[in-house]
């Protein structure tokens, strides 16, 4: 069954008010990574406001659906959809980068609350989310583990290692995306080290493998519910983004992988996104 056209409006909203907030918060802490926090909004707002079972209230909850961001780098959507679910106070998303803050370059698990393990190291992300799942499996708990990749990030062997552990295993309750934006830090994916088809490469190392548009809360979802359904074997969706998504001037162009938008870039990016007033 589709999502009702209210619950497509209301993760819209907050796909867009997620994309403010990235841009606040970035032009604020002077450094950081606009372009893949951008691109990967929508999963995001998917996971955390349709899928996953979670209890900010609760966030130890031993059965709650685990999410991993192995590009830790674009930590600022994951801080902003955290905050907006009620981890922490939306005050502290202006505090990013800063020294003491919770909110530091990339995600910690024992500053930030929400966070399921420290990443960034790229390549790391699937190797512990294959220990939390196969954990669950052994524990006989019901949750499932998200995992996110950058398609740059992929070009770590680490991964393809972890690929055949998921397999192996069976992980079925382990779900992996990939934020296929097509850029990394140096050029554009295609240009650094070229893969075959995501979606052939994942399904040769046993993995149910599903493509989709990236920012199509429709298509997002669906595919998680197909991943939900699958048994014996992990669950690779690949999802179709564009960089700096939602920022013309950002879309689509590497040298937003790691800047953080001046007063005027961000003051011009808030006025295309509807967003009157000072960055705070």
């Amino acid at each position: 069954m589709g999502l009702s056209s209210e619950v497509v409006e209301d993760l819209e909203r907050r796909a867009h008010q997620l994309r403010i907030d990235i841009i606040k918060m970035l032009a604020l802490a002077g450094s950081g990574h606009p372009g893949g926090s951008l691109s990967s909004v929508e999963v995001l707002v998917s996971l955390y406001f349709h899928k996953m079972r979670h209890d900010p209230k609760n966030p130890g909850w031993p059965d709650r659906d685990r999410f991993i961001l192995s590009k830790g780098h674009c930590c600022p959507a994951l801080y902003a959809v955290l905050s907006m679910s009620g981890y922490f106070d939306r005050k502290h998303l202006w505090t990013l980068r800063k020294l003491g803050s919770i909110l530091q370059g990339h995600p910690s698990s024992s500053s930030t609350p929400g966070v399921t393990i420290s990443s960034g190291s790229l390549g790391q992300g699937l190797s512990v989310a294959n220990g939390i799942a196969l954990a669950g499996k052994l524990d006989q708990r019901t949750y499932r583990v998200y995992c996110m990749l950058g398609d740059g990030e992929s070009q770590e062997g680490q991964v393809w290692e972890a690929s055949m552990t998921s397999y192996h295993r069976k992980l079925d309750n382990l779900c992996a995306i990939i934020d296929n934006n097509g850029l990394q830090i140096d050029d554009r994916v295609s240009c650094i080290k070229e893969p075959i088809s995501y979606a052939k490469k994942w399904s040769s190392f046993g993995w149910h493998t599903i493509e989709v548009d990236g920012h199509d809360v429709r298509d997002i979802v669906k595919a998680l519910d197909e991943a939900e359904s699958v048994k014996c074997v992990p669950t690779m969706i690949v999802a179709r983004t564009v960089k700096g998504k939602g920022v013309s001037f950002m879309e689509d162009q590497v040298s937003w992988h790691g800047r953080a938008p001046n007063e005027l870039e961000a003051q011009k990016a808030l006025e295309e996104m509807g967003e009157a007033g000072d960055v705070p």
